[in-house]
């Protein structure tokens, strides 16, 4: 019966002021956050989406009884405006990159005596400190309650899938090596024990895998590494018996998830702890006995699995490879499809579908990795837009098609965005496409300093559209793993990221480069290539690294205005043509892929 009643947002908004009011809460915040601050959550920590309605992968929900209101950055504005409307909530603008402008505003706002409420065990560390000075003494925080859990009746349980081994043949390292190195990382910190809960630290620290979050290949676990043996604290009956006993003989042993607060307060006097304020939440820092010292440094795992080994990097350029002939299939369908004029209405989720299916036929193929943006037109200009049964475009008339996808492979993670045209397109939309275009092979193209912070690199890939008076509003790049998480860090190629000193760009670091034009109501266009930082040169003024691509599709030329292009900027579409080319046409050699390796020829023509 309540689930019935409290099914819109604003009933369910009227519910929470009422457990609010129970609980004397003034103020109630709801991060986009799970108990490992993970950027896709399991279903039972979208409650944020749950009460609000906005289903962006980034936001924060603050409600108090007057006001309640959704903080989220200049990607999800056009989304969020018509995912909110009706439901009380409104829509906070926030500049990208200033995240936690929710909390200046709970400061000039709350009053003496008043109380904000936030659950601990998903509240950030380093945004709790944040919360705790802005507040200031004479608000009360409290970190102990989930008011969720009052007002969600039918909040779904904690994900079962089994955990299992990442295949020997691809980690260039064991989980041995692994924690070795990690040791050795703590020990420059001089740290007996260190905590992890980020999981796809946690996934390549141990070599193992799951199906806890949709499209990441991670487990729900946290991690206590100590001198001589590591604990892995995971639901009960999720590690088969054989995978346990695997782990127990090389020094793993298994415990229950809910047992990770206890070892910590367990921890003996003269320990020292080393912990992420960033990759940790509240509740986990405070169930650290008092009397271990704590030493604060970002986890040494997340250093080491951004920079892939030679032999990871191998497998990623093979993945690239059947990635690629999927996509050829796909697009070669897609041309044809559209040719039709007998075909049945294609839309956007068919879009999907048939990209899904594409590489669901290649070898080494697991999941997507992301849910796929298929933006027709205006839906283009919404950046991380997502087709719904009801609201779907269908592919007809004249204009462009934006397509954001990735896959999971065993050897490695894709992300990759293309733009087609449909019908007739405008010299508009030429334009545009060729300066996303020059944008992309500015930095594509770049040799910089090993060690550069990668946030200052973001200036090059921008100077080509500042040059035009346009901009974008999201970064040009985000790291992407090793069939793990499409988006880690800690480098960023972005404007609004801090240049700090383990953004720093090392050999073995893959990243995407993605430039963008969005003009809402119209269309939106961005192309994304990921690139390795490989050795390019040694001087006098040091090591320099280059971008290696890694993609492997052609570029859509039937986009591109050849007058806005320099020569030899149409000399790297071209070269890049034929590396696409070469390696991809070897895997279309069968006579059912005929009409993708005729496709493939054509789209790689020299201009």
């Amino acid at each position: 019966m309540q689930t019935s009643v409290h099914s819109n947002p604003a009933s369910r908004l009227t519910l929470l002021r009422a457990a609010m009011r129970a609980q004397q809460i003034d103020a109630l915040i709801v991060p986009s956050a799970d108990p490992h601050l993970s950027e896709y959550l399991p279903a039972r920590w979208q409650g944020r989406e749950w009460l609000s309605g906005f289903t962006g992968s980034v936001g924060t929900l603050v409600v108090t009884q007057d006001v309640a209101g959704v903080w989220t950055d200049g990607r999800y504005w056009e989304q969020a405006e018509e995912e909110l409307a009706g439901s009380g909530i409104v829509l906070k603008k926030i500049p990208s990159g200033a995240s936690v402008l929710y909390i200046d505003w709970l400061g000039e706002t709350m009053q003496p005596g008043q109380t904000v409420a936030v659950d601990g065990a998903v509240l950030g560390l380093a945004n709790a400190r944040l919360l705790q000075q802005a507040l200031g003494a004479q608000v009360t925080l409290r970190t102990d309650i989930d008011v969720l859990q009052a007002v969600w009746p039918d909040r779904p349980a904690m994900p079962a899938a089994p955990v299992y081994e990442h295949a020997p043949a691809y980690p260039s390292l064991s989980r041995t090596q692994k924690l070795a190195a990690l040791r050795a990382g703590m020990a420059a910190h001089d740290a007996s024990h260190h905590v992890i809960s980020t999981l796809d630290d946690i996934a390549y620290l141990f070599n193992l895998r799951g199906a806890d979050v949709h499209y990441n290949p991670v487990f729900l676990a946290h991690a206590l590494v100590g001198p001589e043996r590591a604990t892995l604290f995971v639901a009960d009956g999720k590690v088969p018996m054989a995978l346990r006993a695997t782990l127990e003989s090389e020094g793993v042993d298994v415990a229950a998830y809910d047992r990770t607060a206890a070892a910590l307060a367990a921890l003996p006097a003269g320990a020292t702890l080393l912990l992420d304020p960033r990759r940790i939440t509240f509740g986990t820092r405070q169930a650290v006995a008092e009397a271990v010292r704590v030493v604060e440094s970002i986890n040494p795992t997340t250093l080491a699995k951004s920079r892939k080994t030679d032999g990871e990097a191998a497998h990623v350029r093979a993945a690239m490879e059947q990635d690629g002939a999927a996509l050829c299939e796909f697009f070669s369908w897609l041309d044809a499809t559209l040719a039709d004029p007998q075909r049945a209405p294609l839309t956007e989720i068919g879009v999907d579908e048939h990209l899904t299916a594409a590489r669901a036929r290649r070898a080494g193929f697991v999941s997507p990795s992301f849910g796929t943006i298929a933006g027709f037109n205006a839906h283009g200009a919404i950046m991380h837009y997502h087709a719904h049964a009801d609201s779907a475009a269908t592919i007809e008339g004249d204009g462009l098609l934006l397509i954001d996808s990735g896959g999971q492979y065993w050897g490695g993670t894709t992300d990759i965005t293309r733009v087609v045209p449909v019908g007739t397109i405008t010299p508009e939309h030429r334009r545009d496409f060729t300066l996303v275009l020059r944008s992309m092979i500015a930095l594509s193209r770049a040799q910089f300093p090993r060690g550069v912070k990668s946030p200052m690199l973001d200036a090059i890939a921008r100077a080509p559209l500042w040059a035009e008076g346009i901009d974008f509003g999201h970064g040009t790049g985000h790291g992407v793993g090793f069939f793990l998480n499409v988006h880690e860090g800690p480098q960023s190629i972005s404007q609004s990221a801090m240049p700090e000193p383990q953004t720093a760009m090392e050999p073995g670091m893959i990243t995407s480069i993605e430039p963008g034009i969005y003009r809402p109501g119209q269309w939106g266009i961005r192309i994304e290539n990921l690139v390795l930082n490989v050795p390019a040169e040694t001087t006098q003024f040091g090591e320099f690294l280059r971008f290696e691509t890694l993609t492997l599709c052609p570029i859509d030329t039937r986009c591109v205005e050849r007058s806005l292009l320099r020569d030899d900027e149409a000399a790297w579409l071209n070269d890049y043509h034929a590396t696409v080319r070469a390696r991809l046409a070897p895997l279309l050699s069968a006579p059912a892929d005929a009409p993708a390796l005729a496709w493939l020829e054509q789209r790689t023509g020299a201009i």
